[in-house]
């Protein structure tokens, strides 16, 4: 068996067959973050080894081609697909959706046709996906100030039912900061969701949270086995996603240091047996195990949390489900009864700078005595360097 092992596994275990294995430790430590991880990780996005000042304007350049091609390609999908003899009504005569899938959308940067992006990929999953997301619609919420002026908008309404936020706006809601805006707009586009269709759930996404391909499966695991457990069913809503350079375990996040310390005992007990194996050693000591499981801990965290999370794509029960965090709301998971809770309780809040509507539904939980959570990895990506709120011309990737 010996005669297997890589070469260099061999000639290290020969060096830690001395007394102590200070020295071999110090060694393993200085080739690892000293020479191969920064190798390896240097044109990591969301790694601690990435070189940001050699690889950050290109990537973030070539994204924004990247997305502008794939705004094209969306738009051709639905130039080319055959526009259906009835488009879709907002009647309580249709099919009770189980799921209804609510695209909250503004006129942004016309070349990216962002929502364009985000409804095709719902609209080619939803038929990939057959008898399962029967029970599944989609509907277009557009709350452009001028609602005809959206184009990408106006060409969905061939394929998607739609509704206008602004077409009956009040003048003295024109005055309002943007931030309170974007909440009653949010509000306004969960309220029609709930009475046009009255479905069980509601995922509101916004238009420029793409679904990732495994979205469907993983929302009916979760929605039919994970979140019929009592502490999971009554959760005021679920997010779909976390910004991947808030997902590390240093962070102001707490909860999810246990995950890491679980980490670190279960690579620092694995490699502990590989190193005495290697070693020739008579047992374990606790000092080894310690430095192994610190050095397992040290390295998830350098090379991002974020790249070791996508291994749980690999089937829907091994995604996560934590406490939720604050930033972000670009695909929200709310059930019938949590909708209209939060409804209710956005009523009594008015957004403003530093306190936007995603500040605003985390306040609630503390406020109201409410529960929400989190899936991990994203079940979307957010492919909008463009924000409606805060003007930007030459975003980057970070």
């Amino acid at each position: 068996m010996a005669a297997m092992l890589p070469r260099g596994l061999q000639r290290w275990g020969r060096l830690c067959r001395g007394s102590s294995p200070f020295a071999p430790f110090l060694v393993l430590v200085a080739v690892t973050f000293g020479v191969l991880a920064p190798l390896a990780c240097q044109q990591l996005l969301h790694s601690y080894f990435y070189v940001q000042r050699w690889y950050l304007n290109p990537m973030s350049q070539d994204f924004l081609k990247q997305n502008q091609a794939d705004g094209q390609r969306a738009l051709h999908y639905f130039e080319r697909l055959q526009t259906p003899n009835s488009s879709e009504t907002l009647t309580r005569e249709a099919l009770q959706p189980w799921l209804l899938i609510t695209i909250v959308t503004v006129q942004r940067r016309h070349e990216f046709h962002y929502v364009l992006q985000v409804a095709s990929h719902f609209h080619r999953l939803l038929r990939e996906c057959g008898a399962p997301c029967q029970r599944h619609r989609v509907l277009l919420c557009n709350v452009e100030t001028d609602p005809g002026g959206h184009w990408d908008a106006t060409l969905l309404a061939n394929f998607f039912a739609v509704v206008n936020r602004n077409s009956s706006l009040k003048n003295s809601e024109l005055s309002l900061n943007r931030f309170e805006k974007e909440k009653r707009d949010y509000a306004y586009c969960l309220e029609k969701s709930l009475q046009a269709y009255n479905p069980e759930y509601v995922l509101l996404v916004e238009d420029d949270a793409v679904p990732e391909e495994e979205i469907f499966p993983v929302l009916h695991h979760l929605l039919r086995v994970r979140f019929s457990r009592p502490h999971l069913r009554d959760a005021l809503y679920v997010k779909l996603y976390h910004p991947e350079r808030l997902q590390n375990y240093i962070n102001p996040e707490p909860m999810r240091i246990l995950e890491w310390f679980g980490i670190g005992m279960f690579w620092g007990s694995l490699l502990s047996f590989v190193y005495v194996w290697a070693s020739s050693r008579s047992g374990l000591s606790w000092p080894i195990v310690l430095f192994f499981a610190l050095y397992s801990m040290l390295l998830v965290e350098l090379v991002g949390r974020h790249y070791f999370l996508e291994l749980r794509r690999l089937a829907p029960p091994f995604y996560n489900v934590v406490p939720v965090t604050e930033c972000c709301t670009p695909a929200m998971l709310f059930s019938a009864p949590s909708a209209r809770r939060v409804l209710g309780y956005l009523q009594e809040l008015r957004c403003r700078q530093g306190f936007a509507k995603d500040t605003a539904l985390y306040s609630l939980l503390r406020m109201k005595g409410e529960r929400a959570f989190v899936v991990e990895p994203n079940l979307v990506r957010h492919v909008g360097m463009f924000s409606s709120l805060r003007l930007n011309d030459n975003p980057k990737l970070l």
